[in-house]
């Protein structure tokens, strides 16, 4: 690859590196069943995906935190969920090769999620990711969430780099505000979930891809 002025590549998990929907979507069925409802299609749960339990309670039960019943289904989800965090979870298409060209080429690369950690570590092993990573920042690695910049700013510490000099890819809005607030050029990964936060063209990422592939060619811009 030719010389790219960023140093470092940080990338979300859910939705970005690797399609977690199927498992987290078996993850709402279980307890959906456990309450005696029908399974809802991953097809319905996909977009619902990036943001957690949070979402996928939202779409599968229709509650958000503060409700009744909030919390006990949370820690089902969850439990059910930690059991069996990797059946169906799977690189995206083209991310394996994308990581190993940027190992090649000696550019560190980071996972920065919001997923807890304890769902974040054993999940990258799963992966055969979790060694390979150059720093790992999980939802409770930081005080405060994306799409806050302190988990993005823990990640540039971590590597000893300036922000201006790390390129954040993500599939959701949060993502983009982050990389924005923490001063880091992004990515917007128009293949991933994309959430609730509109047109992905609307969020003023610095280049949208729709393979990981892509990510090759905008470092060569930079």
């Amino acid at each position: 690859m030719p010389r790219t002025n960023a140093r470092a590549v940080l990338f979300d998990l859910d939705g970005t590196l690797a399609d977690t929907a199927p498992d987290l979507a078996r993850a709402l069925n279980r307890v959906r069943a456990a309450h005696g409802l029908a399974p809802m299609p991953v097809e319905t749960t996909r977009p619902y995906t990036s943001s957690g339990a949070r979402g996928l309670l939202k779409i599968g039960f229709d509650l958000q935190p503060g409700d009744a019943r909030y919390d006990a289904l949370k820690l089902q989800f969850l439990d059910f969920y930690a059991a069996e965090i990797c059946v169906d979870t799977r690189l995206f298409d083209g991310m394996a090769e994308l990581l190993a060209q940027l190992d090649v080429d000696g550019l560190p690369w980071c996972v920065v999620t919001n997923k807890a950690e304890r769902f974040t570590s054993p999940l990258l092993q799963r992966l055969h990711l979790g060694g390979r990573a150059a720093c790992v920042v999980g939802g409770d690695t930081t005080a405060r969430l994306k799409p806050h910049p302190d988990p993005l700013l823990h990640a540039a510490a971590a590597l000893q780099l300036p922000p201006t000099a790390c390129v954040y890819v993500g599939d959701d809005l949060r993502d983009v505000q982050a990389a924005r607030a923490a001063g880091m050029r992004v990515v917007a990964a128009k293949y991933g979930y994309l959430g609730d936060g509109g047109s992905i063209e609307s969020w003023q990422a610095d280049a949208i891809i729709d393979h990981p592939r892509q990510v090759l060619d905008y470092l060569r811009s930079c």
